[in-house]
């Protein structure tokens, strides 16, 4: 079968012109006297040891408060708590922070170890130390902490014992799909791994 191709033009940003798959994180920081929660989908593990990362830019909060605090948390939400995750995306007011006007409203918890909040409805917690802010990628940057503590939900922890397949459909997980829609993945299937494949 012939795969036909389109040339993009990459004088301006690419990202629009096809959907590609991404995570969907809340980002906890502490702003002033009160917090402030960030959707980023452009974030992940940086290697494989305890190190996380996201992009941000320096027009927004997110990023002067992680620069001040020294400190982040990761919320990775349920998949039933989509209009939360919205909300938290809602625009500050130049007179009420968005902490008054929207965050009283969304069910969050105190960090362990850290003053910053998690999305309560959440199934993976993380409270990352910022390690290296690498800026310099056009208007963006990317933040990247040191995982001090990480919290899952018992059902979504993945045990030798379970089906995977079964946990899955049981607890699905929630993915963006840039740009703007999300999903629930409930089926999946074995990666065909090479013999002797190795990380």
């Amino acid at each position: 079968m012939q795969h036909l191709f389109q040339s993009l033009d990459t004088s301006v940003p690419i990202w629009d012109s096809t959907f590609m798959v991404a995570p969907l994180v809340l980002i906890g920081t502490k702003e002033a006297d009160n917090y402030d929660m960030a959707p980023k989908h452009m974030a992940g593990p940086v290697g494989f040891d305890n190190y996380f990362g996201f992009v941000c830019t320096p027009k927004h909060a997110t990023y002067h408060n992680v620069l001040k605090t020294k400190f982040f948390t990761v919320s990775f939400p349920l998949p039933d708590t989509i209009v939360a995750t919205s909300l938290a995306a809602s625009q500050r007011d130049t007179v009420i922070s968005k902490y008054k006007n929207v965050l009283k409203a969304l069910p969050l918890e105190k960090a362990q170890t850290m003053d910053a909040m998690f999305l309560k409805d959440s199934y993976l917690r993380l409270e990352c130390e910022l390690f290296k802010v690498i800026d310099g990628f056009g208007e963006n940057s990317i933040i990247t902490g040191k995982i001090k503590v990480a919290q899952v939900l018992d059902e979504y922890r993945r045990i030798s014992e379970r089906d995977e397949q079964d946990q899955l459909v049981k607890d699905p997980l929630f993915v963006y799909i840039s740009p703007g829609r999300f999903a629930k993945i409930t089926k999946t299937y074995n990666f065909p791994f090479p013999k002797d494949f190795k990380r």
